[in-house]
Order: C-alpha cells, then sequence, then structure tokens
C-alpha cells in the first residue's frame, strides 16, 4: 500500500477518468487519513464529493464538499458540487446560493449562469405549486363554509346574501368551479334550489352556470346529475328571475355540447365524455314539449322559444348540417304551430306573455330560412296544411278560429309560406265570413288575420273586394276597443294596398286627423293591454304620412312618451311601427326628385301633379325634430337598437338610421344626441343591416365625429369602431356631402392620436384621400388635403411619402400653389411636417416639380400669416437638411425674401414668422454661406 498522498490522489483520478469511481474513493479516502496539508485535503474532499455525485449518493457529496469549503471558502468546484448535490437532494435555495456564489467568482462562465436560471425557475415552480396547495385548501373550507351558512336557517340574512355573491364569483373561476365541483357542490346546490328560498334558488342556479360555462365534461355531469326534467320545471316557474337564469344555465350547458363558448378545458374528464348529440335531442325534445304543456308559465315558454330560436338554425348557411332544424320539424312543428294557433280570449288557452306568439312565428320563420331544398320546404308545408286542415271543422267553430290564428301567426313568420296556406281551399273565404260573425272573439281573430294577409299583396285585391266593407261596418258598429283599433289598422293597411280608390280620408269622412287622434288616445290608455296598444302604433305608423297628422302627433307629448315606452317591449311590429312613424315624422324617407320639364309636361296634359304639402316644408320638418329631441326621442332609439336580432330586423335598422341622420341634421343638436347615447347606437347600425341603413348610420356618424371631440362622443376604444364606418363613404359611389363630411370626421380623428391615424391607415383610407386631394371641388381637395396634413405626422405615411414610385409629394407641393387658400394652407402645414421629419423629403422635394422654388418662395411672401410661417419653416428645414441644399437656396431669390423679412423690427403680431426667417440665415451663417447682418 502507498502511504503518500499525492501518488494516492494521482491514483484516485485514473481510478476516476476510467469511471471506476468505488476504487477512486478508495483511493481519496486513504489519502484523507495520510494528509496533513490543508490545501491538499481541501483538494481531495472535493474529488470525492465528484465519485459521491457520481454513484448518486448525495449526502455525501454535500458533506464532503462542505468539508472543502470549510477549509477553502473559494473553493469553485467544492461550491458547485455541493450545489449540485443538494439539488437532487431537494435543497433548491441552498443548491441556488452555492450557484450563486460560483457565478459571483466567474460572471462569465455559461454552465453557472444557466444552473442559476434552472434552480431559479424550479424555486418558483415549488412555490407556485405550495401556493396553489393552500390556496385549493383555502378555497375548499371556504366552499364548505358559504355551504354551512346557505343551508342554516338561522343564518342572518346579510350573512346568506354574502355567502350567495361569493359563491357565485366562484363558479364562474375555472379553479373555484372544480373545487366546488370535487366537493359535492353539485349535491348541496340542489339542496339549495329546494328549499323553495327564491335568492337561494337563484344564487345556486347562477353558480351551476358559471361551473358549466365552458367545461364540456362538467356541464354534461352536472346536466345528468340535475336531469333535464328538473331544469326545465325550474324554467317553467312564474318567478322571471329564476326562469331567466335556468334559461342562462340550459344555455350554458347546451354552448358546451354544441362546443361553443368559452376555450374547453381539457383533463382526465374529458375522455368520459359521450357524444353530445344524444343530450342535445334530449334538450330539445324537452324545449318542444314545454311548449304545448299547460303547467308551464308564460316566460317559461318564452325561454323555451328562446332556446330553440337560438339554438337549433345554422349560425352559418355556409355549413351544410341542418339536422338540428329537420329534427325539431319533424318532432316539434305541429307544438309550435299549436302555441301560434293559440288565442288569449279564450278559455283554454295556455299561459302566453304579450311576446310568446310572436317568438314563435320567429322560430317558424329561422326554421324555413334554414332548409336547404325545395324537397324539405314542401315537407314544411304539407306538415302545416295538414294540421291546419285538422283544426277546420265547419261544426266547431272554436276549433276553426284556432286553425285561423296558426294562418295568421305563420304570416307573420315565413313569407312564402304564409302566401301559400292563404291559398289552401276556403281560407280566405273563412276569414271574411268571420269578419261578419256576431262574436267579437270571431271578429278579433278574423281582423287580424286580414291585417297580416293584406300585406302579402298579391292577396290583397281578394281582401279589398271582399274586407273593406266588413272593417267599416265593425269600425263605426263595434263598441269593443280591440275590435275597433284593429279594424282601422286593417282599413289603413288596404287603404295602402288599394289605391287612392280606397283611400282613407273617404272613410274618415275627410279627416285622417280624426283616426290618428283616435290611436293616439289608445295609445295613451294604459287601462287597454299593451297587445292592443301596438295596433295603435303600427295605425299611427300608415297615419304619419299625412303632413297634418304628423304635425299633430310630435306635439302631443304623453303620446310620444306612450309610443317610446312602447318601444323598450321585445316586440318586432312594435319596433318596426314606431320606427315608421318616426321616418315620417322626421321625412327622412327617399323622395323623388321632380323634373321640372316633365312636371310642366304633365300640366299641359292637364294630369295631377302631387305638390308638397306646407307642412313637409324645411321649416316644418326642423320643428318637428326639435320637438322629438326634447321629448327624448334619442334615449328611445338607442334602446331600441339594443334588441335582440330576431325582433330588431334589418328593415327596422335602416329606419332607425334614416332617423338619426335627421336628427343630426342641425350642428346644435349633436351635442344632445350624443348625451343621450347616439353616438354609441350608430356604431352597430353602421356594421350591420341593409346597404342603404348602414351608409345612413354612417353618414350620422360622420356629422358627429365632424365637429364633437372624439374622447368625449365615442369615449375608449369605441373611437376606433368608428373609423371603418367613416371610411366606408370615401366612395365615388356616394354622394359629395357624405364624402365631405366623412373627411371632416377623419380629419378631426386623425389630429388626436397616433392609435387614431394608425388605424386610418390599416382600414386603407389613405388612397381614398389621395383622390378627393385631386378633386375639382374645392371643399372636397380642401377636407382631404386636411386629413392628409394630421396624417403625415405618423411615420408608416411619411414611409409612403419617401418611397419611390409615387406623386405624393408632388402631390403635395402643387396644392402649395393653389389660389385656395385654405387649401395651400393644409398642404404648407404638411409640407412642413413631412420636410421636418424626413430629410431625404427635402431633397425629393427638389425633384418632384420644376415649379417647387417658385411655389415655396409665393409661399413665404404669402398675406396670409398663416401660410407664410408654413412657407419659411419648410424653407428652414430644407436648409438645415444639407449643405449643397441650402447653397442652393442661398443663390436664388430666397435669400433676399428670407433678409427682407429677418430685417423686420420686431412684432408681436408676426414674431414666430420674422423669428423662422432669422434661423433660416442664422443656418446659412452657420454653414460659411453668408455673412453676418447688420438691422437698421
Amino acid at each position: 500500500q502507498m502511504e503518500d498522498p499525492i501518488q494516492l490522489k494521482e491514483e484516485g483520478n485514473k481510478y476516476f477518468q476510467a469511471s471506476d469511481y468505488e476504487k477512486a474513493v478508495q483511493s481519496y479516502t486513504q489519502a484523507i487519513k495520510l494528509n496533513k496539508d490543508k490545501a491538499l485535503q481541501a483538494v481531495l474532499y472535493r474529488n470525492r464529493a465528484a465519485c459521491f455525485l457520481k454513484k448518486e449518493e448525495y449526502v455525501k457529496a454535500a458533506s464532503d464538499a462542505s468539508r472543502a469549503i470549510d477549509i477553502n471558502a473559494s473553493d469553485i468546484k467544492a461550491l458547485y458540487r455541493r450545489s449540485q448535490a443538494l439539488e437532487k437532494l431537494g435543497k433548491l435555495d441552498q443548491a441556488f446560493k452555492d450557484a450563486q456564489k460560483c457565478a459571483t467568482i466567474e460572471p462569465r462562465n455559461k454552465n453557472f449562469q444557466e444552473t442559476l436560471r434552472r434552480l431559479g425557475a424550479n424555486i418558483q415552480e415549488k412555490v407556485n405549486a405550495r401556493g396553489a396547495l393552500r390556496i385549493q385548501f383555502s378555497t375548499d373550507l371556504r366552499v364548505q363554509k358559504m355551504f354551512e351558512i346557505l343551508l342554516d336557517e338561522n343564518s342572518e340574512k346579510e350573512k346568506r346574501e354574502k355567502a350567495a355573491n361569493n359563491l357565485i364569483v366562484l363558479g364562474r373561476e375555472e379553479a373555484g368551479a372544480e373545487r366546488i365541483f370535487q366537493n359535492n357542490g353539485v349535491s348541496l346546490l340542489l339542496q339549495l334550489i329546494e328549499t323553495k328560498n327564491a335568492e337561494l334558488i337563484l344564487a345556486a342556479v347562477r353558480t351551476l352556470s358559471g361551473m358549466c360555462t365552458g367545461h364540456k365534461a362538467r356541464a354534461t355531469a352536472i346536466l345528468h346529475y340535475l336531469g333535464i326534467d328538473n331544469i326545465c320545471m325550474w324554467m317553467s316557474v312564474d318567478n322571471e328571475e329564476i326562469s331567466l337564469a335556468v334559461c342562462n344555465l340550459l344555455q350554458s350547458i347546451t354552448d358546451c355540447l354544441l362546443g361553443q363558448g368559452k376555450e374547453e378545458h381539457h383533463g382526465k374528464e374529458e375522455a368520459v365524455v359521450l357524444d353530445t348529440k344524444k343530450d342535445l335531442r334530449m334538450i330539445t325534445m324537452r324545449l318542444l314539449d314545454m311548449l304545448v304543456s299547460k303547467k308551464v308559465s308564460g316566460q317559461g315558454r318564452d325561454r323555451a322559444l328562446n332556446l330553440l330560436n337560438k339554438n337549433i338554425p345554422r349560425k352559418d348557411l355556409k355549413d351544410h348540417d341542418n339536422s338540428r332544424t329537420i329534427f325539431v320539424i319533424d318532432n316539434g312543428l305541429k307544438k309550435i304551430l299549436k302555441v301560434v294557433g293559440q288565442i288569449p280570449e279564450m278559455p283554454d288557452c295556455l299561459p302566453l306573455t304579450e311576446n310568446t306568439q310572436l317568438t314563435a312565428s320567429v322560430l317558424l320563420n329561422k326554421l324555413y330560412d334554414d332548409l336547404r331544398c325545395d324537397p324539405e320546404r314542401d315537407n314544411y308545408r304539407v306538415i302545416c296544411e295538414e294540421y291546419i286542415k285538422s283544426k277546420i271543422d265547419p261544426q266547431d267553430m272554436d276549433k276553426t278560429l284556432h286553425a285561423i290564428q296558426m294562418v295568421s301567426g305563420v304570416l307573420q313568420g315565413p313569407f312564402d309560406l304564409g302566401n301559400k296556406l292563404l291559398g289552401m281551399k276556403g281560407i280566405m273565404e273563412m276569414m271574411v265570413a268571420l269578419c261578419g260573425s256576431e262574436r267579437e272573439i270571431d271578429q278579433l281573430v278574423a281582423v287580424e288575420a286580414l291585417i297580416h294577409a293584406s300585406t302579402k299583396l298579391s292577396r290583397a285585391t281578394f281582401i279589398i273586394s271582399n274586407g273593406v266593407t266588413l272593417l267599416k261596418e265593425i269600425y263605426k258598429k263595434t263598441k269593443n276597443e280591440k275590435i275597433k283599433i284593429r279594424a282601422l289598422v286593417g282599413l289603413c293597411k288596404l287603404g295602402s294596398a288599394g289605391g287612392t280608390d280606397y283611400g282613407l280620408r273617404q272613410f274618415a269622412e275627410g279627416s285622417t286627423e280624426k283616426l290618428a287622434k283616435q290611436c293616439r288616445k289608445w295609445l295613451c290608455n294604459t287601462s287597454i293591454d299593451a297587445r292592443t296598444r301596438k295596433w295603435a302604433v303600427e295605425g299611427l305608423a300608415y297615419l304619419t304620412f299625412d303632413a297634418d297628422v304628423k304635425d299633430d302627433f310630435v306635439e302631443d307629448e304623453p303620446a310620444l312618451q306612450a309610443m317610446f315606452e312602447l318601444a323598450k317591449t321585445s316586440d318586432k311590429t312594435i319596433l318596426y311601427s314606431v320606427a315608421s312613424a318616426l321616418v315620417n315624422c322626421t321625412n327622412s324617407y327617399d323622395t323623388k326628385e321632380l323634373v321640372p320639364e316633365l312636371v310642366q309636361l304633365a300640366k299641359f296634359s292637364k294630369q295631377h301633379v302631387p305638390e308638397e304639402h306646407p307642412k313637409d316644408k324645411k321649416d316644418f320638418v326642423v320643428k318637428r325634430v326639435k320637438r322629438l329631441l326634447k321629448a327624448g326621442v334619442v334615449s328611445a332609439l338607442a334602446c331600441m337598437v339594443k334588441a335582440d336580432s330576431a325582433i330588431l330586423t334589418d328593415q327596422s335598422k335602416e329606419l332607425i338610421a334614416r332617423v338619426f341622420l335627421a336628427l343630426c341634421e342641425d350642428p346644435k343638436d349633436r351635442g344632445t344626441i350624443v348625451a343621450q347615447g347616439g353616438g354609441k347606437a350608430l356604431i352597430p347600425l353602421a356594421v350591420e343591416g341593409t346597404e342603404v341603413g348602414k351608409i345612413k348610420a354612417s353618414h350620422a356618424l360622420a356629422k358627429i365625429a365632424a365637429i364633437s371631440n372624439p374622447d368625449m362622443a365615442f369615449p375608449g376604444e369605441r373611437v376606433y369602431e368608428v373609423v371603418r364606418p367613416l371610411v366606408s363613404l370615401l366612395n365615388t359611389e356616394r354622394d359629395g356631402l357624405q364624402n365631405y363630411e366623412a373627411l371632416l370626421g377623419l380629419t378631426n380623428f386623425s389630429g388626436r392620436s397616433d392609435k387614431l391615424r394608425m388605424k386610418i391607415v390599416k382600414e386603407r383610407a389613405l388612397p381614398d384621400i389621395e383622390n378627393y386631394m385631386f378633386e375639382n371641388h374645392d371643399q372636397l381637395r380642401q377636407a382631404a388635403t386636411e386629413c392628409m396634413c394630421n396624417l403625415v405626422v405618423n411615420k408608416e405615411v411619411q414611409e409612403r411619402f419617401v418611397a419611390d414610385g409615387n406623386d405624393r409629394l408632388k402631390l403635395v407641393v402643387l396644392l402649395c400653389g393653389e389660389d385656395d387658400e385654405k387649401v395651400q394652407v393644409a398642404a404648407a402645414g404638411a409640407l412642413a411636417m413631412l420636410t421636418a421629419a424626413q430629410k431625404k423629403l427635402c431633397l425629393k422635394m427638389t425633384e418632384v416639380t420644376t415649379q417647387w422654388l417658385e411655389i415655396l418662395q409665393r409661399l413665404c411672401l404669402h398675406d396670409n400669416m398663416e401660410v407664410q410661417h408654413r412657407g419659411l419653416v419648410i424653407a428652414f428645414n430644407l436648409i438645415s437638411a444639407d449643405k449643397e441644399l441650402a447653397k442652393k437656396l442661398v443663390e436664388t431669390e430666397l435669400l433676399e425674401i428670407l433678409t427682407y423679412i429677418g430685417k423686420q423690427e420686431d412684432d408681436a403680431k408676426k414674431q414666430h414668422i420674422i423669428n423662422v426667417a432669422r434661423d433660416c440665415l442664422t443656418k446659412c451663417m452657420d454653414y460659411g454661406l453668408i455673412k453676418p447682418l447688420s438691422r437698421a
């Protein structure tokens, strides 16, 4: 055996290199026993530590490394090996400290830096895991405590309310929802629902809704645990809040089953989720059963219809799968028809709300529109025809009434189908015959059916020839207000369809004002049900075509307020009628311009030439607009815009947009419109709807944007949504006023922030703005140039001017030479900013046109101080950009101009001009191009 520690160390090194770590340990151990030198002892301990690391004996490795560090605290190898051993032992904090010392000694060692990063990340992960466990434990305790408070009947009301709100919030968070779910929360929530306490039921249902949102597995489990029958039963209760909350719960579940809503949370539970089609069909069948159940409240029936409306038809017609619609038609079309065939005045009627039957008609329409081919539409029609025929019984008038009511309901749904059903044998004759019945209920149903049928013009001739006389008799003789008002609206519609021969003036003994006054009376009578009062609104929609009627109507404050209040209800017909009446009152409908030559020709041939009613002239229209604004029409319109898309049709949107445009005509009124929510309401109207409606809404937005502070009119991110509608008006197909006001609006926006300028550029408005800078129309050219003046502050716009192969800079330079002073101001401002920001453009300016110097000199001598100042700034930018360019300018008459201005006495009014001229001369002196001048 060797007794020399150094030889033993060398022997140990050889064994280590040969990966014989056991023998290496033996050699180092023997050397440690024999060695007396401290420095060598440290080396031996750290070497043995390396062997223990290789043998994965981390406690021994850490111990030996520590002994080496005790001898030499800066032993970097010992520190690093101890760090490695401590990391393996899970002592990350201590390992991090040793690695930190190593990195301090050798800061450029990449291995140490990487170790520090890895340890730091691992420590953070460990801290987070511990925190998550603590939070999970804390959440479990909180959930348990909340349920204890809620299920304890003796708990204080305030504590219960707080616990309920906390539970709802927790259910909306993924981590909280999972803890509730894992801790028997669904069962406890079911207990809360079974307490029959409205507040607890709401809290439980809302919590369940949050738990279902975006998690298919959890939603499926909750659906099966609660049971669809129970969910539908809770939705059927006669409590609006509870019914709506349960509806939202079922919608959340349906969204998950359809793969919609928030991003899915995948996990172990995902594997147990079965095919969702079975669950979706089960939900659909129960909703269809709710439609015809007498146990279901009117609100519950509405919820079922709304869910079917939202989830059955395809969202995108490009998707070829309309199997859900086919399923509903095959299994539930008759049930929907039964709902539209209900007669509220009859004792056997199902519980309904004011909106139930209209919502059912909307569903019929959506289902019909979702069909892809003629065989599918034929099947739909055959089911309707057979079901309606089964209800027609000459011996049972009540049963027949339901059949006519069904036709009336379908007429409010799919247009084509309603027309075909009117052609069924005996239907039209039955409607007319019922008008002559002595029973008021027969008259009521028949008159409504005739009204809806008269909108189908192919049938209107038959109705006019047979029904007008009956409707007149009914209107004059009946004492039932409900029938009387419907007869009036029927006559309004038939008069519109039949032309002047059946005009209402003749019927009303020379006074449409008399009929309108009666409609206003019904409208203001709150003792009449809303369903009947809506017919008064529809009557006014027709009668306000008369200038005398519309003038009287806007002066009737109670009638206006009653109409605005009705506009807040979810009724498609009311929204359309209110919008139509307002279009008439504001004269915002399209009118044909009379060609003078044709008018003279008509007079010569003794034909009737329609003349404008005195009260349709501008002064009267302005007066009516002011009266409507004072009555709060903007708030009513803003409320109407918020209605569901199934109720607010594209046609209604167009009418509302027309009214808004008329209201925005006077700049003084635009602040009021913004303050009452008009700016916000116009944005969706400018994005969705008919092409005409979008243009009208965009024009109204342009009028507001042109003169309003964007931060006030469109606060926050809303201002960026306005840019696209404004850009859409920069189109040669739009009229000059629309172009002009859109440019003014964009000019205003582009002066606010670079983010807005960037948005305008991204909407590809720049080419259109440049095109209008070429326009012959002075105001358009001026507005476009002013807009460009603001836009050139943006870096991207500047780069487009710098880029080769375009005449943008040339156009701006030439516009500086225009005779129009306002154009000059804007163009000179744009050129001043461009040449200040980009030196390349200073040189480029001298190349784009030979007239550049003459134009610059004219600017510097301009009588308008604003133009002159901008011209001098351009001159200063050119001089500052390049010495050679400055020399070129000094050799021209520009030097005399600058000298003349610079030598002028100080003058407060034009000091800014004098100063810029002196700066130009000073710069030339700095270059050594001119000598200092002495002022007189």
